[in-house]
């Protein structure tokens, strides 16, 4: 959405009908006869094609898809094999994105476009949506002379709200109270207890959410992160909780990503890390937060729990700071075969001991407990990959991922990578 909006490439849609069963089987599968079709019940049905149901399907569909686009001209990517590429002279013409049977095409001509549907309709059965308007649940809005694009998931965050019976409930302003500090004692203790909170849907509450802030809602990160960590057996309090992120929910379902279009000579990628030392009040781990910007919006973002217990406010940063590298180099690569060249790849950090300890050789007696393969680091500042820079605590958007902010800050962070709430 970012690249189609900052180059104003046409966007458009197709949805393949019956995908599954495109699929070539390898194997020797036999099934019995389905019911109505019955003919002689001492014999089965040996098939030919995969059918829905099979283990097999998915994969297969893929490799028919993969094969017959290969084939065609197109290039897979090496970091996301869902999304190919046609090449001329070294340029991307076409790009194409494929989500199990839903497509997305972009591209500066219409005509390449056209051109690839009718190839498409030529070996499947196809159905043409036109101009992209909504795809897997998210809303597409452009205003091309604007140049502006809006991604929200308004309507499937209502009916989730309408099933959770909480469109009437008071909004709230901040995904989650600074009151709700939620522990494993706040567990139901007794069978009773658990037996009360089994008719609770709290695992379907959390589910439902999170597909809303994996696509275009990273404002909700930090509160998930917290409320699914008691899945296993949630308490009344981490219910209150759940509700109060329904609350916010409510009150805030026009939110949505803006991307827009900037200045050619700035860079195109950006990222934000942060930790929250001993953020978690049950093992004492720390937590990770990042955010990383193409054109100035939010196009990737995380929050969780550390794997390991940082024994320092350096560590728990450096941790955090590892993962933003590594998301930078996927990202880095990805954008790179998607034709935007991009040079040394800028993390923002506000920790200055994390950065000191990135940029210089040093041995110290207080760092060396930190594992050595959190050193990669270094080996990508020293090829300028990446480069590690300072910024004011307020200013970085990546602080909401790890704690429970006050609002005004927490609407700066939003503001900071172009989520608005309309």
């Amino acid at each position: 959405m970012a690249i189609v909006n900052m180059y104003d490439l046409e966007l458009e849609q197709m949805d393949v009908k019956t995908a599954f069963l495109h699929g070539e089987l390898e194997e020797t599968i036999y099934m019995q006869q389905p019911e109505g079709f019955v003919k002689d019940n001492s014999k089965v049905c040996l098939l030919k094609k995969s059918l829905y149901g099979l283990k097999q399907s998915p994969r297969q569909w893929y490799r028919r898809f993969d094969d017959f686009l290969l084939k065609t001209g197109f290039v897979r990517s090496n970091y996301d094999s869902c999304v190919y590429m046609m090449k001329r002279n070294e340029k991307v013409i076409i790009y194409l994105l494929l989500y199990v049977d839903d497509i997305l095409m972009a591209s500066s001509d219409k005509q390449e476009i056209q051109h690839l549907k009718e190839k498409l309709n030529g070996e499947f059965e196809m159905k043409d949506l036109g101009n992209a308007k909504r795809i897997l649940g998210m809303d597409i809005l452009r205003d091309r002379s604007k140049g502006e694009l809006f991604l929200s998931q308004h309507d499937y965050l209502k009916k989730v709200v309408e099933r959770f019976r909480m469109t009437d409930s008071k909004v709230v302003n901040i995904p989650l109270g600074h009151h709700s500090k939620l522990s494993i004692k706040q567990c139901p203790q007794f069978e009773d207890e658990r037996k009360k909170m089994e008719s609770t849907p709290y695992a379907s509450g959390v589910g439902s959410i999170t597909y809303g802030m994996v696509c275009s809602r990273p404002d909700l990160s930090y509160a998930i992160s917290v409320v699914s960590r008691f899945m296993a057996n949630p308490g009344q309090v981490h219910w209150q909780a759940l509700k109060w992120v329904m609350r916010y929910l409510n009150g805030s379902l026009k939110g949505g990503l803006k991307y827009t279009r900037i200045d050619p000579g700035r860079d195109a990628l950006e990222g934000y890390v942060d930790a929250d030392y001993a953020g978690n009040i049950n093992t004492r781990k720390s937590l990770s937060g990042f955010v990383f910007t193409l054109f100035g919006t939010a196009v990737t973002w995380k929050a969780n729990q550390q794997s390991v217990v940082a024994l320092s406010t350096t560590q728990a940063e450096y941790i955090a700071l590892v993962e933003g590298v590594k998301e930078a180099i996927w990202l880095k690569g990805m954008i790179g075969e998607m034709g935007i060249s991009q040079g040394c790849v800028k993390i923002h950090c506000d920790s200055q001991s994390a950065i000191h300890l990135a940029n210089h050789h040093v041995y110290h007696e207080r760092t060396k407990h930190i594992d050595i393969r959190l050193h990669f680091v270094r080996d990508m500042i020293e090829t300028k990959e990446i480069m590690v820079e300072k910024i004011a605590s307020e200013e970085n958007p990546a602080d909401m991922f790890t704690k429970s902010l006050p609002r005004a800050k927490f609407k700066h962070c939003l503001d900071l990578f172009n989520f608005v709430e309309e």
